[in-house]
């Protein structure tokens, strides 16, 4: 057992530690995880019962095990704490490939959110995005041209979704897109639990000369309800050092370029 220095760890990052640890063995128990963690067993079923109630992971008697449901999906605020660090590190990465005067897509998410605030230097970007708090706070912090994508809105995510939201992509070409995903695989592709979002993910995707996709390594291995796009219609991929090496050279063996934040 690899023991987690844990003494300064705050609630937040006692939880992500334990959602990585359900990623790699898919069950834990409660007397490992005190162990681990150097803490209680009544401080880790507090843990367990507040990350079950937000749709992190299931309970079980003893412990917990992976919440495995490919249809279900966490909301924007359920997400938004989730390797918060990882995010941070992927966005600014991301934000190297930006140069001023670039017209990019950018998707609704987190991750997306966190390159957005990555970017705000640079100037005379035009962006393209059905994300509602991605266009206010470009529209606060930047002097970016934002096109937003009107549709019907997602109620808890932040985002639009529907005919409108892919009409308004209609006639138009952006040299880059940044794609957030539920889940990427080599077999599926991308993919998502939501077959509106879906569509207009694949619909901005499909008017980027170049596709970019931001994810933690939680998402890397990991398939959801329905697949995006296939894997071929990726040409970077931008994720954390907690990625499997194996995924990786899976990726570069069909051609995909993998940058890895803070080395492999």
């Amino acid at each position: 057992m690899q023991k987690i220095e844990s003494g300064h760890l705050f609630l937040q990052e006692r939880q992500e530690q334990i959602l990585k640890l359900l990623k790699k063995e898919h069950k834990v128990m409660v007397p490992y995880l005190c162990e681990c963690f150097s803490v209680s067993p009544a401080t880790i079923r507090s843990d367990l019962n507040e990350m079950e109630s937000r749709g992190l992971l299931v309970r079980t008697h003893g412990g917990a095990i992976m919440n495995t449901k490919t249809g279900q999906e966490k909301n924007t605020d359920q997400k938004i704490e989730l390797n918060k660090a990882e995010k941070q590190l992927i966005g600014h990465a991301a934000a190297e490939m930006v140069q001023d005067g670039d017209i990019i897509g950018v998707d609704t998410g987190t991750t997306t959110m966190a390159f957005v605030q990555a970017i705000m230097k640079k100037r005379k970007l035009t962006i393209v995005t059905n994300d509602l708090e991605i266009a206010s706070t470009l529209e606060a912090q930047s002097d970016a041209t934002v096109v937003f994508l009107g549709g019907i809105l997602r109620r808890g995510f932040h985002c639009t979704i529907g005919p409108m939201a892919i009409a308004g992509m209609k006639g138009i070409r952006i040299d880059k897109c940044f794609m957030a995903t539920n889940g990427l695989t080599p077999e599926l592709g991308l993919s998502t639990p939501d077959l509106n979002h879906a569509e207009i993910k694949k619909n901005m995707m499909a008017i980027a000369s170049q596709v970019i996709v931001l994810c933690d390594s939680s998402k890397i291995g990991t398939n959801s309800f329905c697949q995006v796009a296939p894997i071929q219609s990726i040409d970077v991929v931008i994720t954390d050092k907690g990625v499997d090496p194996k995924m990786v050279q899976a990726l570069e063996d069909l051609e995909i370029v993998v940058k890895v934040c803070g080395g492999k």
